[in-house]
This record gives structure tokens, C-alpha cells and sequence, in this order.
């Protein structure tokens, strides 16, 4: 770790013993060296090292609202993940928040930040050369923004199981480095890629079904977005909370986080960024089943949508995704989940296939940029004809959905075709086709635990 001047014998040991706390680094090293050796979190505080600071929660989303805390359990729970990735581990010493134990921790989010001392700034005299090493340069604050979109766009590509790791190792790298003394506006780009990082290691760790740990990375990533001072960012990270609770058929507690992201940036997010939000907003409306206002919103996200060209200023990397083919892809899976909530209404599912047929060929078009996007669209084409009593479409396309999905590490895009495989067995399982898409199913996506 880079503590040369650090050493111990048997007498400094036995003062530990008797509860005398050694000074930092030694902590910490001690930490790190009882987790490895164990294979479980061992913190600072459970060898009884320090007990002036309460231990960062491991569980829970109700966590302080201070810059410090923010990093000392970004830094804590990314150094957890990596040490704890095999599957189900972390996930399991995990409890998924809901409800008003989820919402009214996140309404704190609009809290004014309390005033803070300036931290010292480069015009300022450094008290020693070790502390001047921390602080970063300009070209490196920009490589670790260029590093953090070329995560994203790894995600896209290739799923959230084969580079999550990675992401989660740079987020801790990141939290080392907001542990230096930085001048302030360096600070805020720290929390700014850090929130960014937080919040892709949660992405990706839903696409793998780790949804605790998914979670835990929303509210951490959405503490560092209010340390960043970017509200936009900070309702983006809402949004993949809401998608998360629809997922997990939750979507009063979705559409409560979208307001939240909605009132929270109203008056500073980009046109993208608000259609996003109302089309998140028109999922939670259609899995509560109220189809005026599901459609109310798909008509806000299309109309504002429509004005993102006139923009004067560019948008950030993390809604970028939001594209013309996005935008159709959810707008077509709200009235898709309409037709579900309404006893698989034709209606709906009429009004989502032009959108599914749009969204599935603009995907398409851009040679894998967004495979996963692509693989899950194709799945919804095929529930969509399922909906409209056409199982042999739909297993073409399930079939097509197939051979997308094995480009990809996406537990998410496996489920949802399994899930498509297994309500055409119940509704047509005497059709060839049907047996055959089975058939093929078994395979070439056999049900296997993943790793992460």
C-alpha cells in the first residue's frame, strides 16, 4: 500500500491488544489484511481499532447526507464488492430498501447542502510535499471522465457481467483519490465521476441481478451526484432506481422517485433528459394500470423529445443513450405493459408494435453499438405478437432475440427471453415452432449461474 515507514513488533501488537488505537495507515492495512485473509469484510472497527466513528453501514439506504461519509462508504462498499464478487455473496449480506424506507431517505437528496470551510487552492501553499502529490492535474481529471465513458460504452455493448469488476475497481480508485486534498472544483469533478461510476457499477450489477447491490450503488452514486452540485446527474440516477423497483414490480415507488427526479431538476436538465424522465415516468403509470395518464406522459416524452436539437449546450455522456431508438423502445414497452396489466389487451398491444418495429430497426441499424438494447427490443417485438396471437412471428424473433443475447453478459436479457419462452409454452406449446424455439432455448441459453 505504499506505507514504507510503517512497521510493528510483538510489543506494539500487545498495546493494540489492550486497546491502544495505532495512528492511520495502520488501521486501514490491518483492515485489508484481516479481509483478505478471511475472505470477509473485517472493518476497522470490528478489530476494535477505532471507536470514535461509527462504522459505515453495510446495509440500508439511510445514510448521511456529508461529503467525508459519502467517500469513507463509496470507499468501503467498492473495496467490499471486490473482495466479496462471487455471486450472491455480497448480494446476500444485502437487504433490498422499499417503500417509505427507500423514498424518504431519497427526498434528502433536495436538501441544500450545509456550508463547508473552502478546502485550500492551488494559489495556497501546500503544508508538505506529500500532501501536493495528491492533488491532480487537468489531463488527468479529463482521462478519468474519458475512462468512465469508455465503461459506459463497454456496457452497452457487452452486458454488465463482463467488465463490472473493473468499474467497481476504478470507483475505488476514485474514492482514494477524494481522500487528497484537491482545490474545490477538482473536488466536484471527483464526485461528479465517481457518482457516474457509482451508478454504472449499479447499472450493471441489475443487468447481472445483483439487485441489493444494485441498489446500494443508486444511493451511493445519487450522495456524490449532491456532493457534485449536478442535479441532472442526480435525476438520472432516480430514473435507474425507478426502472429498478418496476423491474421488481414495485411502480408506486418507481413513480415516486421519478417525481423526486423530476422536481429535483426540473429547472436545469436538458430536454433529453426530461423526455427520459417522463418515459420512465409513463412505465410507472402503465404497471399501475392508468393507461390516461400512461399516455399522457409518452406524449411529454415525445413532444420534449422533439426539442432536443434545439439545445444550445451538449448533453453529458450519461444521456446520450437516450436516442431516437430509446425512446420508442419505452414509450412501446409501456403500452406493452399495459396491455399485461389490462388481461393482455389488443388494443395496447397494437399501439406498441409500430413503436417495438421502430425501436428493434434503429438498433439494428447501428452494428452492435447497443446490443443489449437490441436483444431485449427483439424480446419485446416477440411478447407484443404474443399479445396479438401470432406465435410464429413471435418465435422468430425470440429466435433472433437468442442469437443477440449470446453476444452479450446480460442475466436480465436471459431472463426476459426465458420468461417470453415460457408463455408461448403456455399459451401455444403444441405449435412446431414453438417446440422448436424451446428446443433451441435449452441450447444455446442454458440455465447456469453466471459469474460476475
Amino acid at each position: 500500500m505504499g506505507a514504507n515507514h510503517i512497521s510493528t513488533d510483538t510489543s506494539r501488537v500487545r498495546r493494540w491488544l489492550d486497546g491502544e488505537n495505532p495512528r492511520e495507515p495502520i488501521p486501514r492495512i490491518l483492515s485489508e489484511l484481516f479481509s483478505e485473509r478471511f475472505g470477509v469484510v473485517v472493518s476497522v472497527e470490528d478489530l476494535g481499532l477505532r471507536t470514535t466513528r461509527p462504522a459505515p453501514s453495510a446495509t440500508g439506504v439511510d445514510l448521511p447526507w456529508t461529503g467525508p461519509q459519502t467517500v469513507a462508504l463509496l470507499s468501503e462498499f467498492s473495496r467490499s464488492d471486490l473482495m466479496l464478487a462471487r455471486r450472491g455473496f455480497l448480494g446476500s449480506s444485502l437487504a433490498l430498501s422499499a417503500g417509505p424506507s427507500l423514498i424518504e431517505p431519497m427526498q434528502r437528496w433536495l436538501v441544500p447542502n450545509q456550508p463547508a470551510p473552502l478546502p485550500r487552492t492551488e494559489s495556497e501553499p501546500a503544508p508538505s510535499a506529500a500532501r501536493a502529490r495528491g492533488r491532480l492535474s487537468k489531463p488527468e481529471l479529463d482521462l478519468l471522465e474519458t475512462t468512465t465513458v469508455m465503461f459506459r460504452q463497454w456496457d452497452a455493448q457487452c452486458g454488465g457481467g463482463l467488465r463490472r469488476k473493473a468499474v467497481v475497481g476504478q470507483l475505488h480508485e476514485v474514492t482514494d483519490l477524494l481522500q487528497e486534498p484537491q482545490p474545490e472544483a477538482a473536488t466536484r469533478r471527483l464526485f461528479k465521476v465517481a457518482a457516474e461510476l457509482a451508478e454504472l457499477a449499479g447499472w450493471m450489477s441489475y443487468d447481472v441481478g445483483l439487485q441489493p447491490t444494485a441498489q446500494k450503488y443508486f444511493v451511493l452514486a445519487l450522495h456524490a451526484a449532491k456532493e457534485a452540485g449536478d442535479r441532472p446527474l442526480g435525476s438520472y440516477v432516480l430514473s435507474s432506481m425507478s426502472r429498478q423497483m418496476i423491474h421488481l414490480g414495485r411502480p408506486e415507488d418507481a413513480l415516486e422517485l421519478i417525481h423526486l427526479a423530476q422536481y429535483g431538476s426540473r429547472d436545469c436538465a436538458s430536454p433529453r433528459t426530461q423526455s427520459m424522465l417522463y418515459a420512465m415516468e409513463a412505465r410507472a403509470y402503465a404497471n399501475m394500470g392508468q393507461p390516461g395518464r400512461c399516455k399522457r406522459a409518452v406524449r411529454m416524452a415525445e413532444d420534449t423529445f422533439a426539442e432536443a436539437d434545439e439545445w444550445d449546450e451538449p448533453d453529458p455522456d450519461w444521456i446520450r443513450f437516450f436516442s431516437e431508438a430509446e425512446l420508442h423502445a419505452e414509450n412501446s414497452h409501456s403500452y406493452r405493459d399495459l396491455a399485461y396489466v389490462a388481461g393482455r389487451s389488443p388494443t395496447y398491444a397494437s399501439l406498441a408494435e409500430p413503436l417495438m418495429r421502430r425501436a428493434v430497426e434503429l438498433f439494428g441499424r447501428e452494428g452492435g453499438e447497443h446490443q443489449r438494447s437490441y436483444a431485449l427490443n427483439l424480446i419485446g417485438m416477440a411478447t407484443v405478437h404474443l399479445l396479438q396471437r401470432e406465435p410464429e412471428q413471435s418465435a422468430i424473433l425470440a429466435t433472433e432475440a437468442i442469437t443477440a443475447a449470446k453476444k452479450v453478459r446480460s442475466e436480465r436479457v436471459n431472463t426476459r427471453i426465458r420468461k417470453t419462452v415460457d408463455t408461448a409454452v403456455r399459451d401455444f406449446g403444441d405449435l412446431a415452432d414453438v417446440v422448436a424455439l424451446t428446443e433451441r432455448l435449452a441450447i444455446e441459453l442454458p440455465e447456469t449461474a453466471e459469474a460476475v
